[in-house]
């Protein structure tokens, strides 16, 4: 699947619409929400959360087509999806830092207009919402030995990168399927 934006993009786009937060942040609440609800009810707009900006109609549209995008990766079982990270040149850093941005920003798409009942989520989701949470608040371990700490962090990824597709697999709302209806929290 080919991308149509990428992170340092993403970023730019994020700061020409007015959002002063990680990139991976908003990328992370575009993918929760996409889990809790149907695609068309996604406003990528509404998830800029407090700006108040109005984008320019090709911002709005790089906006939705970058919600068509995560769409399609977290459909596609082959495994194209992937959280919209900064690229390996960043500094473990930094990039630990924005996959944590990440988490939690997908927690809170997942917990947006449709609010989630985990006590209805089988226990894979449950644990993974749970570590999802724990990930936000992890901190950079400044050691000595940076290949470990690089092969931590790929497991990281790799772990998100298959969390957020079965959290989608499992709470995704499909018409006229049960337990598509919204819980409270």
């Amino acid at each position: 699947m080919t991308k149509f934006i990428d992170y340092p993009a993403l970023v730019a786009l994020m700061a020409r619409v007015g959002y002063d937060d990680e990139a991976a942040a908003y990328h992370g609440s575009l993918c929760g929400a996409l889990c809790r609800q149907k695609p068309e009810e996604v406003d990528p707009v509404a998830l800029l959360d407090e700006v108040e900006s109005h984008p320019e109609a090709g911002d709005r549209a790089a906006l939705l087509a970058l919600r068509d995008e995560a769409l399609g990766s977290l459909t596609d079982l082959q495994s194209a999806f992937a959280p919209m990270l900064p690229d390996d040149d960043a500094s473990l850093a930094d990039r630990a830092a924005a996959l944590g941005a990440w988490c939690e920003g997908f927690l809170y798409g997942l917990a947006g207009r449709i609010k989630l009942n985990l006590r209805e989520c089988s226990e894979e989701v449950r644990e993974i919402v749970k570590d999802l949470t724990e990930f936000t608040r992890s901190s950079l371990d400044s050691g000595d030995d940076d290949e470990g700490e690089e092969n931590a962090y790929a497991e990281l990824v790799e772990y998100i990168r298959v969390g957020a597709q079965l959290v989608f697999m499992e709470l995704h709302p499909r018409h006229g399927a049960p337990g598509a209806s919204p819980t409270i929290h």
